[in-house]
């Protein structure tokens, strides 16, 4: 599965602009499933089981990922930009980025700390602070290449820390996306719809119309999620370990999850001796927060792989908790329909 999520976190497609993950995921599970996109860009999958269920169950995850997007061309060829979805400025300053459909080449850059005043050196930067910086000469020489409007994305190597863990942007959500692919392409249990959500990291605009359309009964949720387990962060702080499986939370700041898939999940992993943690802090969000509440109610889990720096361009996972999440979801799609 590391292959397919070296593609997949390779393909840029920031919030909006799915259409390059997207195509890369057809390629993928064509022949193996029928499928077809919805209005907003959505890729709507259904998997023909073994077994037809009473109820229906739904498994889903996001294509996009966060990046940026360019406001406005300054006289001097640098450009002004706006987040898209959740990223912090401090960890955007200096990154190389990727400009557009054309792949222009540029860097996040910011006012030299020799210029800044005391009091703002003391201050975290702003995003409004920020320019990128493709090497025009002026205005009209950027205009050649870039317009507002223009899509950036994250430029980032797909690396291999040491024997266990990997390194790249956009895992959040390219993970979810990988194994969901893994599924489709293998045999499964029961008729199950696979979604491939848009627009999940700028309001869950995406799984808010695929649930609608579908109206599943069950949802599970594949996400990859905070893990703050380093140096300086103790207890409850940590939220979660890389290395100590699937993450299954109880709560976060947009779902409380159905608690008897909750127990399951857990009862399921000891069952079959998979590492299984939950999150220890309410904290973040993730596509459950529409599904839960979309038409009639549709009772959801959410299952995520532990990720260190997320919404960066360096996220960092172990693959084992990839591979055991998997197996998790797998064993959940087995029992959910039987509910």
């Amino acid at each position: 599965m590391k292959e397919l999520l070296k593609e997949l976190c390779m393909a840029n497609s920031v919030s909006g602009d799915e259409n390059a993950v997207r195509e890369l995921i057809i390629s993928r599970i064509d022949g193996f499933c029928e499928y077809y996109t919805d209005n907003l860009g959505s890729l709507v999958c259904f998997k023909k089981g073994k077994n037809k269920p009473a109820k229906k169950l739904m498994i889903c995850a996001h294509m996009d990922e966060v990046g940026f997007i360019v406001t406005s061309v300054r006289s001097d060829g640098t450009l002004t930009f706006g987040e898209v979805g959740g990223v912090d400025a401090a960890v955007a300053i200096g990154r190389q980025v990727v400009v557009g459909k054309k792949a222009i080449g540029g860097v996040i850059g910011s006012t030299a700390i020799h210029n800044l005043s005391k009091e703002a050196r003391e201050k975290a930067p702003s995003m409004d602070s920020l320019y990128i910086d493709i090497g025009a000469e002026d205005k009209a020489d950027a205009e050649k290449y870039v317009s507002p409007g223009d899509c950036v994305y994250f430029a980032s190597e797909f690396t291999e820390l040491g024997d266990r863990r990997i390194k790249s942007k956009a895992i959040d959500d390219r993970a979810g996306c990988a194994m969901m692919i893994e599924m489709i392409r293998g045999e499964i249990e029961y008729d199950t719809y696979f979604v491939f959500n848009v627009q999940e990291e700028i309001g869950l605009r995406g799984s808010a119309a695929t649930a609608f359309a579908l109206a599943p009964d069950f949802a599970i949720v594949l996400e990859a999620t905070t893990a703050a387990d380093i140096d300086g962060a103790s207890g409850e702080k940590r939220v979660c370990e890389l290395g100590c499986g699937p993450v299954v939370g109880f709560m976060d700041r947009r779902t409380v999850y159905d608690k008897e898939l909750y127990r399951l999940a857990f009862s399921l992993a000891e069952e079959n001796g998979i590492p299984c943690q939950t999150k220890t802090m309410i904290a973040g969000g993730n596509d459950s927060g529409a599904i839960h509440i979309s038409g009639k109610g549709v009772r959801t889990i959410a299952v995520s792989v532990p990720c260190r720096y997320l919404h960066s361009a360096s996220c960092v996972i172990e693959e084992a908790d990839m591979d055991n999440s998997l197996k998790l979801v797998k064993l959940l799609s087995k029992r959910i329909p039987e509910l």
